[in-house]
């Protein structure tokens, strides 16, 4: 299958060698099961989509009520449930008078948040942070800093993007947090690098493709009481941490943080795709009234299939316990790892936040990133019968985001395979 999927998708999407990738056909729970007939678990959630378990009862039974529209015209004459969702969402967002805006993906809804926050704060200029990612589309590429996805299109994307050090404290221990704040102070005081004021501050509650990094305690209260001082609007990017992923409706609830504009998405859809950006009515008001032509909107903007799945996975998170056990399965998951890796010279943290957990992988004798580390044990485990994804600017962080319904013999099959990898890791 592998050969079939050369010969006609672009070869900058699917990484393909010998071992690599499976082609799955089912998926329930956590497990997918591949076309060979071979079974996994899923540590990845689909890229933290899956938080309630692949197929879902709550998306299935949200889907079944939804066969009689399939499409609508989200932004000219909308559907029932486009309405039902923007009302819900407003309903548990941070602020008693909430807007949204609707889209299909993350990148999306960064795209939209950007783009509220010059209207509103009047500055185009943007700070964001090393080790964050918000997307690859232009304007979300332009606050995701990795080189990687950035150096091809440099021309291309917007200069007026300052980035600061998410707070370290593996590497720079407590003075993480001071001195990742005194640079943002700077960085804020100083402009972007093209000279254009500083008007949005864009950040992770905590960072996930970049590691599962988690900010100290204080940090972003700090950060936060920083762009109040510079009147800057701060952008949570909250696209897989939202949704009860951390074990709350949104991480900045947990982290301290206390943003102006929200962004949510991946697990908030269960599966299908859909994203949204809330922010106070004040800010969002920035944006003119539609004269019959919206200068931002998109096809499938308010899909009714995704709003009434994203309704399920809302239901679901209010009334059921996906929250509280996605705190208690991390806070396991974490503590168990430790007991077991921390111990190998190859392992330099195991750390977490609900259901978004990291093993930080070191060269032995030092605390400098082993990179390339967790790719090579991606490989591993395959073979062991888990999924899982490499994270980190170096690839050097194993990165574990299940769904909730992970059992306790799953999570010990998880540890016990992950040792072995670790052990014989080259």
């Amino acid at each position: 299958m592998a050969g079939r999927l050369a010969s006609v998708e672009s070869r900058n999407v699917t990484h393909l060698s010998e071992d690599w990738p499976i082609f799955w056909e089912e998926a329930r729970s956590a497990n997918v099961r591949d076309v060979d007939g071979n079974v996994y678990i899923d540590l990845t959630s689909a890229f933290g989509v899956a938080l309630l378990g692949h197929g879902s009862p709550a998306l299935l039974r949200a889907l079944e009520g939804q066969r009689g529209l399939v499409h609508g015209m989200g932004d000219v004459h909308p559907p029932a449930k486009k309405l039902e969702l923007l009302e819900r969402l407003a309903s548990v967002s941070p602020w008693p008078d909430t807007r949204v805006v609707l889209s299909g993906s993350g990148s999306e809804a960064v795209e939209t948040a950007l783009k509220t926050a010059q209207l509103a704060s009047g500055r185009p200029g943007i700070l964001a942070f090393r080790g964050g990612y918000h997307g690859l589309t232009l304007g979300s590429l332009a606050v995701t800093e990795r080189s990687h996805f950035r150096a091809p299109f440099a021309e291309r994307v917007y200069g007026g993007v300052a980035f600061a050090p998410f707070p370290d404290p593996v590497r720079e221990g407590e003075k993480a947090a001071a001195r990742s704040l005194e640079t943002v102070k700077a960085l804020l005081d100083a402009g972007a690098p093209n000279g254009d004021p500083i008007g949005t501050l864009v950040v992770e509650p905590v960072q996930a493709r970049g590691g599962a990094r988690i900010p100290p305690p204080g940090y972003m209260a700090g950060l936060t009481e920083l762009a109040s001082q510079h009147d800057v609007l701060v952008v949570a990017d909250e696209i897989f941490t939202g949704m009860g992923r951390c074990g709350s409706l949104l991480a900045s609830a947990r982290v301290g943080l206390e943003p102006d504009l929200v962004c949510v998405g991946k697990a908030l859809g269960a599966g299908l795709p859909i994203s949204a950006c809330m922010a106070p009515a004040e800010i969002m008001d920035a944006w003119p009234e539609s004269d019959g032509e919206a200068i931002h909107t998109s096809t499938f903007l308010g899909h009714p299939l995704a709003c009434a799945a994203a309704l399920g996975v809302l239901e679901e998170l209010e009334t059921g316990d996906v929250r509280p056990r996605a705190r208690a399965l991390g806070a396991t998951l974490v503590r168990r790892l430790g007991d077991r890796l921390e111990r190998l010279p190859a392992v330099g943290e195991v750390r977490g936040l609900g259901l978004l957990v990291g093993i930080e992988l070191v060269e032995p004798g030092s605390m400098r990133p082993r990179e390339g580390a967790a790719a090579r044990l991606a490989r591993s485990a395959l073979r062991e019968g888990l999924i899982l994804l490499p994270a980190g600017d170096h690839g050097h962080v194993v990165q574990l985001t299940p769904p909730v319904t992970v059992t306790d013999d799953q999570v010990g099959f998880v540890v016990e395979a992950l040792d072995r990898c670790l052990q014989a890791l080259p």
